[in-house]
């Protein structure tokens, strides 16, 4: 059976010397892997729209196991993310957090949009480190983690200074900072936007302009974090910590 679907490419594997395994993230099925053959060679039709991050409408036969794709239409190819280094490691973080994090044909719209809006964003030039913050927010959920962001985790407290707690999964008020000697210094700045990324509709998402230092502490907070609870060791993840350690040191 012929399904049509709306997806974007999170991860392709060779497959013998000609074939391409691709791996889309589609608005209507989820996660599906479908077997593109012929789209190594240059002059194949297949070749353009099986590249990394391209969004497009893509044509494939269902299968149990690995459908065959047939053709595709590109929307966008994401070029300006191909074209630079800083963008391809952020993306390609991206697209592996989503890969991992989820399971094949279990379609979630949402999940969709917000991939969709945050590749768009970065390919038009948006802060790449507060769009991979934002979705790292957002992926939170996804796994099953929930972090407390709107109180205190052991008092309850909405009032006063907060710091983070890795321990505790969640903020901590002044009150109670003797609970966590390790916590995680925050400032009211960063606080403010770890509630603002976990709740956000990306699509409303303005120009926000962070401070580095408050990146630092979002950075620090975010990975640690995923380190504790999400139980996942990306290498695109290290990798875009040595991007941005270059980068800083320019």
């Amino acid at each position: 059976m012929l399904q049509k679907c709306e997806g974007i490419v999170i991860r392709t594997t060779d497959y013998g010397e000609t074939n391409k395994i691709v791996t889309l993230y589609t608005r209507e099925f989820g996660k599906v892997g479908v077997m593109a053959r012929g789209a190594k060679k240059p002059n194949s039709r297949l070749a353009a729209i099986t590249q990394l991050f391209t969004y497009g409408q893509y044509l494939f036969h269902a299968s149990t196991g690995l459908g065959g794709l047939q053709q595709g239409e590109m929307i966008s190819s994401m070029r300006s993310i191909r074209e630079d280094i800083f963008l391809t490691a952020h993306a390609s973080y991206i697209v592996d957090l989503t890969d991992k994090v989820t399971e094949d044909r279990k379609p979630n719209p949402f999940l969709f949009e917000l991939l969709l809006t945050t590749l768009n964003y970065m390919n038009e030039g948006y802060d790449l480190e507060i769009l991979t913050n934002i979705y790292e927010m957002k992926m939170l959920n996804v796994q099953g983690l929930y972090p407390v962001l709107d109180r205190c985790t052991n008092c309850g407290s909405t009032e006063g200074d907060f710091d983070f707690s890795i321990k505790e999964g969640g903020l901590v008020c002044h009150r109670c900072f003797g609970i966590d000697p390790y916590r995680i210094k925050t400032s009211s700045g960063t606080v403010r936007l770890l509630r603002l990324f976990y709740l956000l509709d990306l699509n409303r998402l303005g120009n926000i302009s962070v401070k580095p230092e408050t990146k630092a502490e979002l950075k620090q907070v975010i990975a640690a974090y995923y380190d504790e609870y999400s139980g996942l060791y990306l290498k695109t993840r290290r990798f875009l910590d040595q991007m941005d350690s270059f980068r800083d040191s320019l």
